[in-house]
């Protein structure tokens, strides 16, 4: 039988569709912008924000095409898995900067599909089916912080 790896703890419970859709929205951000994961998220269960470091504000077509985007990769049926490695066994492309000073031997990894690849000890859903729709709230450009905001929910997903 398997050892169950220790994980640091964890102070807050996620709600898992709200998570996932966190996952799945920074890596489409570093995928379209070549900016790097959000350090400032704000993720809840009916509605979330979360801000990107960019060099210039998206036009609003870029804007509409992260929301379609975004539903079409939630639609695409991704399964959400698990692996766990060691800090030396980290995969290319993983930062392992945003790991706490005082991490785990075991770091969990999540996984969706071939899209995103990230360290996170949160809850999750098993498929990205489960998300439900992507609904954009709205977005706010910090010209002096070239900080992109951008405000979303999630709608129940139709069985």
């Amino acid at each position: 039988m398997e050892e169950t790896p220790a994980l640091n703890g964890h102070n807050k419970q996620e709600f898992p569709p709200m998570h996932t859709a966190e996952h799945l929205l920074n890596a489409l951000m570093v995928k379209t912008f070549g900016c790097e994961r959000s350090r400032n998220a704000h993720i809840e269960r009916k509605k979330s924000k979360i801000s990107y470091d960019l060099p210039t504000c998206p036009s609003d077509e870029q804007i509409a095409w992260i929301a379609d985007e975004m539903n079409r990769l939630i639609q695409s049926g991704m399964e959400v898995t698990y692996d766990f490695v060691t800090i030396d066994q980290l995969p290319a492309g993983v930062q392992p900067d945003r790991l706490p000073d005082n991490v785990s031997e075991a770091i969990r990894l999540v996984r969706i599909g071939d899209y995103d690849l990230c360290p996170c000890i949160g809850l999750h859903v098993n498929n990205t089916h489960e998300i439900g729709r992507f609904v954009l709230l709205g977005t706010n450009w910090d010209e002096d912080k070239h900080s992109f905001r951008i405000r979303f929910k999630l709608e129940a997903p139709h069985h």
